[in-house]
């Protein structure tokens, strides 16, 4: 290799910003590539170059395998009795390298060079390029539409750089053709097979959030927190927040003066309309919160199953559940609560019939008079296991009620608990009995109020495969088994 080229490598490198390693690394494996074509394929051969005189030595390389090792590339793997026979000190896994002759700098070897050095000048400065981006994720970015295809447009975002907005993150109905500006969120960095993208959006809620940065100081100075977003693109979201600063009210700093912030925000996201909801640490009041401006009568809490049920003023049931379910759903996602909106006047009647319910079980099985069971209710009693268990003070606490009367109804809801685990459903002696039954399959049947074979047989064999898990055949045998005496009586007949 001449002088005049490690100067070409030397221009390169200072004119495209590019390392000259990079470009000496390009080289060597141009002239290992020109290099392989006089060997048999799979052949592995590298180049090293002197850096400062610009020889190069070429040398091709066996991997060392052991002798029960089942070889794939003959080319370019070794069994170690075979190299030891050469003459060679390796043992197994070792790298064996043997010097075989250079080819010349020639006219194919500096085209492939060419192509190359172009190729990694190209994915170096994508690299730079991107790099300078990656800081920027999750902020707004300014481009100019520079090519529109029917998945995605190329947006040209200044400096060389290009980022790539897909037609699914746009907000809905918009369209953006040639040499338009726009305003994007950066998503993420993407490594692909032609190197590192920048993925743009404008529908994700990283959008909003950014928005919200930009347009509200208190947000970028951190004197408030976003907590939470939810988002319909182009139709509606919900966003949650916090002060951090006493003196500041969040939803007014997001709203502005006049609403001149949000519509900002809004106008930029083609009207889509934006909720500004305070969060709360208190789920059931962030759930009020998120639901604004519906007025909430009372609210039921499940944490067990995460979720809650709220019931508002029947007037205002369809503003609380919004178009299409789409304030609900927003609010859920939002909370991370499962909300089920429902009328007052329902939830009343509902409340009611539970009332009602808990008296009769405290009256039947408790064996006392209505008022003592409304006194419990009232109180918040509504299952015999609470009545067992509860803290005595809590129960001392209702009006009337002295230590003697608290513990015998505690030693009567006891006892009512036992009786009713000792007189849980057992499967039949027919159903146990049956040809395809097992003991486990009769008892989960029996606790699902299917004791016969009578029972079983009046079932479909959707309701037999949502009480145990078996397929359709073996559930349409067992039914048709448990029908079997049906057919007898009728051939009597």
């Amino acid at each position: 290799m001449s002088k005049e080229l490690l100067l070409v490598i030397e221009t390169v490198a200072n004119e495209k910003e590019v390392s000259r390693d990079l470009l000496f690394s390009a080289m060597e494996e141009a002239l290992a590539m020109a290099t392989k074509k006089r060997f048999e394929e799979g052949a592995e051969i590298i180049v090293r170059i002197d850096k400062k005189t610009g020889n190069y030595e070429t040398f091709r390389q066996w991997q060392i395998v052991d002798e029960d090792h089942e070889i794939e590339n003959y080319a370019a793997e070794l069994y170690v009795d075979v190299a030891c026979e050469k003459g060679h000190n390796v043992k197994v896994g070792d790298i064996l390298e043997e010097a075989v002759e250079s080819v010349e700098f020639g006219r194919i070897a500096a085209m492939t060079a060419k192509q190359i050095i172009m190729q990694k000048v190209r994915d170096e400065e994508r690299r730079q390029m991107v790099s300078k981006f990656r800081d920027k994720v999750g902020r707004i970015v300014y481009g100019e539409v520079k090519r529109v295809t029917r998945d995605f447009l190329i947006v040209d975002l200044g400096d060389d750089a290009e980022g790539v907005l897909p037609r699914k993150e746009l907000v809905s109905k918009e369209n953006y053709r040639l040499n338009d500006k726009l305003r994007a969120c950066i998503l993420r960095i993407d490594e692909d097979v032609k190197g590192q993208q920048i993925i743009l959006t404008r529908a994700h809620k990283k959008m909003l959030h950014a928005l919200l940065i930009l347009e509200v100081p208190e947000v970028a100075e951190e004197l408030m927190d976003i907590v939470g977003i939810a988002r319909d693109p182009g139709s509606r979201a919900k966003v949650a927040v916090k002060s951090n600063d006493k003196r500041i009210d969040p939803v007014g700093a997001c709203v502005g003066m006049r609403g001149s912030r949000i519509q900002a925000i809004t106008n930029e996201l083609q009207g889509e309309r934006v909720d500004i909801v305070l969060w709360d640490e208190n789920p059931a009041q962030f759930v009020i919160n998120a639901l604004a401006p519906a007025e909430v009568t009372s609210i039921v809490q499940d944490e067990d199953r995460q979720s809650m049920q709220v019931a508002v003023k029947e007037d205002q049931l369809s503003q609380a559940i919004g178009k299409s379910g789409q304030n609900v759903r927003l609010a859920t996602a939002l909370t991370g609560w499962h909300i089920n909106v429902i009328a007052d006047t329902v939830a009343e009647k509902t409340h009611q019939a539970e009332l009602q319910k808990s008296m009769q079980l405290f009256i039947e099985a408790l064996d006392i008079d209505q008022d003592v069971a409304e006194a419990l209710v009232e109180e918040g009693f509504s299952t015999l296991e609470e009545v067992a268990y509860v803290a005595r003070d809590e129960m001392l606490a209702i009006e009337g009620f002295d230590n003697e009367i608290c513990e015998e109804l505690q030693e009567r809801a006891k006892t009512a608990l036992i009786s009713q685990a000792l007189a849980g459903n057992k499967p039949a002696e027919d159903l146990l009995k049956m040809e395809g039954m097992t003991p486990e399959w009769a008892q989960v049947l029996a606790d699902n109020n299917v004791i016969t074979m009578e029972d079983l047989a009046e079932l479909a064999v959707d309701d037999l495969r949502e009480f145990i898990t078996i397929s359709e055949d073996q559930a349409a045998a067992l039914i048709m088994t448990a029908r079997a005496p049906w057919f007898d009586e009728d051939k009597k007949k």
